[in-house]
């Protein structure tokens, strides 16, 4: 499995809750996390959210409502959720989905940090200006 260690745990179980919009999912070391929609979004690993580099993520907004609407299985290692706003180039690992799950709080508490120092509300809509910045077109 690419770039996983034995030791990694592993999803024994996942499940995605569409009224309370979180991905459940349970690891083979007993650990169960309820990972918000919103949060997977906000940190999706593409280059779309993530940028070319350090310092070059784009700040998601406008993401509480969203839902996944599709969520494919990529190899053993990972899936790939399609979201209501059209993002779907996001791979989550496996290794991802236990840190998004186990760092849930601390990855709230740096989104609104950055929300605050780009002055924006975490309900703005996003920028079309600032999707088209990076010189992609989706």
């Amino acid at each position: 499995m690419a770039g996983l260690t034995k030791e990694s745990p592993s999803p024994t179980a996942i499940t995605v809750h569409q009224q309370s919009r979180v991905l459940e999912v349970g690891f083979s070391d007993g650990r169960e996390f309820r990972i918000p929609f919103e949060l997977m979004r906000i940190y999706s690993p593409s280059a779309e959210v993530q940028g070319h580099g350090p310092g070059q993520e784009i700040l998601q907004t406008g993401k509480r409502e969203v839902e996944i609407v599709a969520l494919e299985p990529v190899g053993n290692y990972a899936v790939q959720p399609t979201f209501s706003d059209g993002h779907s180039t996001g791979i989550f690992s496996w290794d991802y989905l236990y840190f998004l799950g186990s760092q849930e709080r601390e990855l709230w508490q740096k989104y609104e940090a950055r929300l605050q120092a780009a002055g924006v509300e975490r309900d703005a809509p996003m920028d079309a200006a600032a999707a088209a910045a990076c010189g992609h077109h989706h």
